[in-house]
């Protein structure tokens, strides 16, 4: 920025140049949209100009409060640090001169690195964390692992399983198309160029996260991190060895992938979830391990793209948090897809041979044994807790690498704090942003706390699977009296006219109050649509309240609605069970 003196009516003035601050490793970025014209009174921290990227959108700030003179670039520019936005007269001494640079001192501590909140972990809980700590005013260090910030979650987690996932629903909705007259050659499947574009969007998440960061000044370390004592933390470095102080730490270490020691792990054919998110072959011939969510997520994947499909599970039915009733449709639906599905069998041995992964079996519909081209182990993640050397901080581990935490998310030391899978099941990215958040807040001193009436899940499968709140089986555990109220969406309009008929809504209403306690549902979007029962029972919603509720008609949405309208007996697309 640089200024001019001039005299403009009574006041006294000077002109100056806002260029492009600092946006972190961008070059030519588009100009999208200008946010002010000539003549235009502006205030410090208005937007001026919108650029775009191919990771990120951003508004580029005023510095200062003044009026807008002239305009030196247009829609469609490419711009980049240090050129010049616009020409403004602002009042004398509402710039001050930047500081002249100077040396930094060297840390009192002796450290390399001092800080006021050090967030350990750069997954959705620890961005976060980081994000809302410098947005209170922190000064914030992150410390990650992998070479871009976004931790499991976007880098070999969510997001790159949903971009596949998208392609795998792709490709399904089209084949489903020839029972409605509409019929597509086979697909031809790339994977390389699938691959690139699963990557092109996990870049453009974790570079505008990058973004983010330099734009409020979270100091970014990358490398393995591990506790050294209560205050300090060594970090592991290309450049070497990093000594990290802090006032406080946020530990969001997240978890890993559970390997079965028995197990030939060192086999490039025997997967866990990130070498399946690699995508780097499409075997003839996939077992699943594990028929839990990810498990089925990856089944789905590789099954669009021309696998055949075993799932193995140990347990009596697929997905075993959820209510059978719920996982029926989408039980009978991938049981005429997939190859095979072993409920109630184990896996008794698996052995590497040059034919493929020979795997034997104990259950009474499996056979003794089977041979596949890959095997994918999806059997849980395990904590971090155990690999950061929080002994060192005097952080309490629990044999399982877990860590406890308060409703402010303290740990046993007071300025620690913990959040995300190394706290606690359930190991879910939207549990962790919002405990960061309170973590974050109390460091800050905010009255805040981590205390949800639910906290739900979804299966992203085909058909979607999605519950919040107590579950059937774990009202009747708990002794809850309910009144229930299941919704089948063969009576859906909407749910018709997609060709998809199997799914279900249902809803529990405690039996006195009639409130709202748990909700699940089976089928398309099923996901997208849990987050109306989630904010019903977090705002105490009855049937009543939910049932006049004006719902958008033909939705999907609506079934909640009918779910709700059977438990009080007043629906009238269906018989009603009741009348009242």
């Amino acid at each position: 920025m640089h200024s001019s003196d001039s005299q403009l009516d009574e006041k006294r003035t000077m002109t100056i140049e806002v260029t492009v601050p600092d946006i972190g490793d961008f070059e030519g970025v588009e100009v999208i949209e200008l946010l002010v014209t000539i003549g235009d009174t502006i205030t410090k921290e208005d937007s001026l100009v919108s650029l775009e990227s191919d990771k990120a959108t951003m508004e580029i700030p005023s510095p200062c409060d003044g009026t807008v003179k002239e305009i030196k670039i247009a829609v469609g520019d490419k711009v980049s640090q240090g050129d010049l936005i616009l020409i403004a007269d602002v009042a004398e001494g509402a710039v001050s001169a930047a500081p002249a640079a100077t040396a930094a001192a060297a840390p009192s501590t002796g450290a390399d690195i001092e800080t006021e909140v050090l967030v350990l972990g750069s997954g959705p809980g620890g961005y976060t964390a980081a994000f809302r700590a410098a947005d209170l005013g922190k000064k914030v260090v992150m410390v990650e692992r992998h070479a871009s910030i976004g931790g499991v979650c976007l880098n070999v987690g969510c997001i790159p399983s949903k971009a596949l996932l998208h392609t795998a629903q792709v490709i399904n909705e089209a084949g489903s198309m020839a029972d409605h007259g509409v019929r597509f050659g086979a697909p031809e499947v790339n994977i390389d160029e699938i691959r690139d574009w699963k990557e092109g969007v996990v870049n453009r998440l974790t570079g505008g996260l990058g973004m983010l960061a330099k734009q409020r000044k979270v100091q970014v370390v990358t490398g393995e991190g591990r506790f050294t004592s209560p205050n300090t933390l060594s970090v592991e470095t290309a450049e070497g060895t990093q000594i990290i102080s802090f006032q406080n730490a946020i530990i969001a270490a997240g978890s890993r992938s559970v390997e079965v020691p028995v197990f030939p792990h060192d086999d490039p054919r025997v997967w866990d979830s990130t070498d399946a998110l690699r995508l780097k072959e499409v075997p003839e011939r996939l077992l699943i391990v594990g028929g839990g969510i990810i498990g089925l997520e990856m089944a789905t994947v590789y099954e669009a793209l021309g696998s055949k499909i075993t799932v193995v599970e140990l347990q009596d039915s697929l997905i075993p948090g959820a209510d059978k009733d719920i996982i029926r449709p989408l039980q009978k639906r991938i049981s005429k897809r997939y190859e095979n599905i072993y409920l109630k069998t184990r896996v008794a041995s698996m052995s590497a041979e040059d034919a493929g992964i020979r795997v034997g079996f104990e259950g009474a519909k499996a056979p003794a044994e089977d041979l596949f081209d890959a095997v994918l182990v999806s059997v849980g993640r395990a904590p971090n807790g155990k690999l950061i050397s929080a002994e060192h901080a005097g952080v309490a581990v629990d044999e399982y690498g877990f860590i406890a935490t308060d409703k402010q998310m303290h740990t046993n030391v007071p300025h620690i704090f913990a959040i995300g899978d190394i706290v606690g099941q359930p190991m879910l990215a939207h549990k962790a942003t919002h405990e960061a958040k309170v973590a974050a807040e109390v460091i800050c001193g905010h009255k805040s706390a981590f205390d949800p009436l639910t906290i739900p899940s979804v299966a992203y499968t085909d058909p979607e699977v999605a519950w919040a709140g107590l579950t059937e089986t774990e009202a009747k555990a708990q002794g809850i009296e309910f009144t229930k109220g299941a919704f089948p969406w063969a009576a859906s309009g909407r749910s018709l006219s997609i060709g998809r008929d199997e799914g279900m809504t249902k809803a529990l209403f405690d039996k006195e109050s009639g409130r709202l306690i748990g909700v699940a549902m089976v089928g398309t979007n099923a996901g997208e649509l849990i987050a109306e029962a989630v904010l019903g029972i977090e705002m105490g919603a009855d049937m009543e309240d939910i049932g006049l509720t004006i719902h958008p008609h033909p939705t999907l949405s609506e079934t909640l609605c009918f779910a709700a309208e059977m438990a009080e007996g007043t629906i009238t697309d269906l018989l009603p069970p009741k009348k009242r």
